[in-house]
Formats: C-alpha cells, sequence, structure tokens
C-alpha cells in the first residue's frame, strides 16, 4: 500500500462560527497500478476466458470510461494463493472477505496516517471517527480494527456507515458535520476504504454489466479531518460545510442493485441510471442552493466536486446544468486517475479541485459536492472553499 503527500494549502476567508470545516485531506493506494491500455489482455488472461466477443465489449468499455490507470488490490500472487476466486459458481465469499478485510483495513490506515500528518495536531486530540466501507463483512467491524491499527483512544466514538456504495464518503462527511457542530471542540476523523476484490469474477456472457465494472472501477481509500471553531494558529480550514441534505428516489431501488452472495458482491447498473441522475439533479441542487439564495443562474460562478460515477453521468449532469466544461474537470481528472473507487473518490476530486482552483486563482467561494449512491440516494452539501 502507499499514500502521497501533497503540501496543504492555508485560508483566506473568514469561518462562520460552529460550522463544520474540512481540516485535511488524505489518500491511500494498494501498489499494484493498471494501465486500462493492458487491462483487458491481463483480465482475460488472469481469468482463462478467450471469448472474442467479450474481449471486444471490454475493449470498448475501457475506451468509454475514460479511464486511464486505476490502483487494484487483486494481483497474479493473490490469484496463485486463491485460484477458486476465477471459478465460475465456487463459493468463494470467505476467501473475498479474508482479503478485503485486511485490506481495507491497511489502506485506511495509510490513508488516515496521511491525513493526519496535514492537519498538524496529536492523534490523541480526534474525538470521533466514521468508517465508511462496501468491500467488508465483519464483526467487529472495520472501524474498530481501523481505531487499534491507528492508536486511537478507546474513548473514541464510532460510526460505522456499509454499503452506501459510491454515495458512502458524501454520506460520511454529512454525519460527520452533524456530529461536529453538535459536539463542541470535537475533531472526526471520516475514513473510506474500498476493493473490488469483494465483486471480482471471471467474464460471462451471461452477466455483460460485469464488463463495466471491470472497465471502471478502482481500489484505495480516502480520508478527512471535520471540525468547527478551528484553532487557526495550528489548524488550516479548507471548506466550510453549510448545508446538508440526502434524499432517496421512491421506486428506483432496482436501478443500483446489489446482492452479497456465497461468490462475493454482485451488482447490476440499469441503463436508465445517468437519465435518472439528470432528470433529477437540477432540483436536488436548488435545494441546497436556496438556503443562501444562489439560483440557476449562479451555477457557473460555483465549483463541483461531483462524484464521478463514470462519464455519462458526468455528461449528463454538465449538459442539463449547462456547465462550463472546467466546472467538471477535477471530477474527470478523478476518473481518469483513478477511477471511479466508490466512497473515497470524493476525497480525490476535492483534492484536484483545490489544485485547480490554486492554479487559475479560481473565486468559486460557494459550490456543491454531490454523490449517487443505491437507492438511487443522491448525497449533497452546500459548501464554501476557503482556499480561494
Amino acid at each position: 500500500m502507499g499514500s502521497e503527500d501533497e503540501p496543504q494549502q492555508g485560508f483566506s476567508k473568514m469561518v462562520n462560527p460552529g460550522k463544520a470545516t474540512i481540516l485535511a485531506l488524505g489518500k491511500a493506494f494498494p501498489h499494484q497500478l493498471v494501465m486500462q491500455e493492458f487491462l483487458v489482455d491481463g483480465y482475460f488472461k488472469n481469468t482463462n476466458c478467450d471469448d472474442p466477443d467479450l474481449r471486444k465489449k471490454l475493449t470498448r468499455l475501457c475506451k468509454t470510461t475514460t479511464v486511464k490507470t486505476r490502483y487494484v488490490v487483486m494481483s497474479e500472487e493473490i490469484l496463485k494463493q486463491y485460484p477458486e476466486l476465477v471459478v465460475e459458481g465456487l463459493p468463494t465469499v470467505k476467501q473475498r472477505l479474508d482479503i478485503c478485510n485486511d485490506a481495507v483495513t491497511e489502506m485506511a490506515v495509510e490513508a488516515s496516517r496521511a491525513c493526519i500528518k496535514k492537519w498538524g495536531r496529536p492523534i490523541s486530540e480526534l474525538t470521533h471517527l466514521v468508517y465508511v466501507s462496501s468491500s467488508e463483512a465483519r464483526l467487529p467491524g472495520g472501524d474498530l480494527y481501523l481505531a487499534k491499527g491507528l492508536g486511537l483512544s478507546p474513548d473514541t466514538q464510532r460510526v460505522m456507515l456499509y454499503f452506501m456504495g459510491c454515495s458512502g464518503g458524501a454520506a460520511g462527511l454529512r454525519v460527520a458535520k452533524d456530529i461536529a457542530e453538535n459536539n463542541p471542540g470535537s475533531r472526526i476523523l471520516l475514513a473510506t476504504s474500498e476493493t473490488t476484490i469483494i465483486g471480482f469474477k471471471p467474464p460471462s456472457a451471461d452477466r455483460p454489466y460485469d464488463l463495466v465494472g471491470a472497465a471502471l472501477f478502482g481500489d484505495g481509500a480516502g480520508a478527512m479531518i471535520i471540525g468547527s471553531d478551528p484553532a487557526l494558529s495550528i489548524e488550516t480550514p479548507l471548506f466550510e460545510l453549510h448545508t446538508a441534505i440526502q434524499n432517496f428516489l421512491p421506486d428506483t431501488e432496482k436501478t443500483i442493485d446489489g446482492k452479497l452472495t456465497e461468490e462475493g458482491i454482485s451488482f447490476k447498473l440499469a441503463r436508465e441510471l445517468p437519465q435518472i441522475i439528470e432528470d433529477n439533479v437540477e432540483s436536488f441542487c436548488e435545494k441546497l442552493m436556496g438556503t443562501v439564495g444562489l439560483t440557476d443562474k449562479d451555477y457557473n460562478k460555483m465549483f463541483w466536486a461531483v462524484h464521478p460515477g463514470g462519464p455519462a453521468i458526468l455528461n449528463r449532469i454538465e449538459k442539463r446544468l449547462d456547465l462550463f466544461p472546467e466546472k467538471l474537470s477535477a471530477s474527470r481528472r478523478a476518473l481518469m486517475d483513478y477511477g471511479n473507487a466508490s466512497s473515497n473518490t470524493i476525497v480525490y476530486v476535492l483534492e484536484y479541485m483545490m489544485e485547480e482552483s490554486l492554479k487559475k486563482k479560481e473565486e468559486s467561494e460557494w459550490g456543491l459536492i454531490l454523490a449517487f449512491g443505491p437507492g438511487v440516494t443522491f448525497e449533497g452539501i452546500l459548501a464554501r472553499n476557503l482556499t480561494v
């Protein structure tokens, strides 16, 4: 596993008393880097599949996803140790969970340490932990193993969010915001960690939708520290979290459909998902923006940190809201460099967005953090960028 350290920039705007702020970001990845141009050959070789039609389909999907690189836990060493993972129909959930449980903890510990280092305060001053994953299942949960791995105090109050999919990172941020604003002086570590091994399967003509996952999803971990009323002499507030909401769309629960079976997680993404998001994103954004008097005329004056579920979703949002192309550039960069890493990806988007705003001297103070997950569930946070 490996973490990435970048310097954390200072703030320039006043922080509103009592409002939660993001104080640091961190990320970590497994060592295995997959170049998209070599994925098809490797995937079909490792799964002993020689179906030319499926190969053509995956080759096409690898181009349309716009992903260039991804990090993954899966390796040839793992497949040698667990050859049953590429055999159709075998009960392998125990083996998958043995691999996943250890991997997500290791990545979460590394991302959290990188985040705490940027934060600059002692780890003993963390009061709460919010842990998010859709890649493990155990009792006690990954929150306890992360707390143990970091050496957190036994007094640390923990919350665990399981199987929230791509909206998990934004959901965790919403929960952390509520904790920070209702517990003065608290400092919350939010950690997300995901691996695709839980759903890795050989290609099959009976499951063409699995090829989308093979072409799109990546592994990794993310971390944030959240707190209100930052100590400005030692803490660097990056974003102020003004308003957070969650909505689910009735009768869309089968649109993102996943089940934990004897063979691991199996899931289906309905073709109409991008259209459903396009049809509902504007009214959802209006709910958030209306709390401070912003309207659709302000779309291109704001920043947009959108979870990149895939290029079709980003394209539909850009079209519906008539956004300038550069408004979703951080989301597109995260997708290109890391794939859709589920709950982690919003951390990567925020880092890229900060980097771009500093380079361009971006003046977008207000913006939206958006993610979409099973339900179909919309997560959104109206935020202020304090670094510009």
